[in-house]
């Protein structure tokens, strides 16, 4: 088991499916994203840090970075968001595409 697994087999049993299926979706964008646990969160890298998640009481937090938020703005109007994340509710659905758009793009902005 992987620590991300571990990070999300220890979650609320509720919230592991939407949790293994953000995972999904981050590798399925970028399989050549390496996995592990920084600042105790689901973290892909590749040179260095692409995105996080947590789980929080009501929303997952996805944490892209400022630049990541700044470029993806306009899409992020329905989410609550700061200067380096925003928030997914889990009483929503996944945004798939905004959630492969958004890895695709950190991981190319790693790589430069």
């Amino acid at each position: 088991m992987t620590a991300v697994e571990a990070y999300i087999a220890g979650c609320p049993q509720e919230h592991q499916d939407k949790l293994t299926a953000l995972r999904g979706l981050i590798l399925a964008a970028r399989p050549d994203l390496k996995e592990k646990l920084a600042w105790g969160m689901p973290t892909f890298h590749l040179n260095k840090n692409v995105i996080h998640f947590a789980l929080h009481k009501a929303h997952i937090g996805i944490y892209p970075g400022a630049a990541a938020i700044a470029a993806f703005s306009e899409r992020l109007t329905p989410y609550k968001f700061s200067k380096g994340a925003f928030q997914l509710p889990l009483t929503q659905p996944l945004p798939e595409q905004l959630m492969a758009d958004l890895t695709r793009w950190c991981a190319e902005q790693a790589s430069l």
